[in-house]
């Protein structure tokens, strides 16, 4: 099993930044992808950015493109998403996932955190 814990989530002004981590526990974290999704209120979880186990390889929504980026320390178990320029729009609450495929983890991974809110007040 693949456990995984976010965190750095708050409330932030508009324009302003966070930074979320997730520690990630059970299993080899190099071998896994990881990505991050979002679900605002009323509306489906969404792909947000993904990244390769070496990290070498990584992908971000049209929404998030230039604002946001994903990166991991493979020596700290530790995968990050630093948001930038946030918008109202960017309210949700983010979660953390695993796959040991990079394409599966940006639209069905298969492990999950539980989450960590964000709010973006205008």
């Amino acid at each position: 099993q693949v456990q995984l814990v976010e965190s750095g989530g708050g409330l932030v002004q508009a324009g302003g930044s966070l930074r979320l981590s997730c520690v990630v526990s059970g299993r080899s974290f190099s071998n896994y992808a990881m990505g991050w999704f979002r679900q605002a209120p009323g509306k489906e979880r969404d792909f947000v950015a993904g990244i390769s186990w070496s990290g070498g390889s990584t992908y971000y929504a049209d929404s998030v493109k230039g604002r946001f980026t994903i990166s991991r320390d493979n020596g700290k178990n530790t995968v990050y998403l630093q948001m930038n320029s946030l918008k109202p729009e960017d309210t949700a609450v983010y979660y953390c996932a695993a796959d040991l495929n990079i394409t599966v983890v940006r639209s069905n991974p298969a492990y999950w955190g539980k989450g960590t809110l964000v709010t973006v007040a205008s």
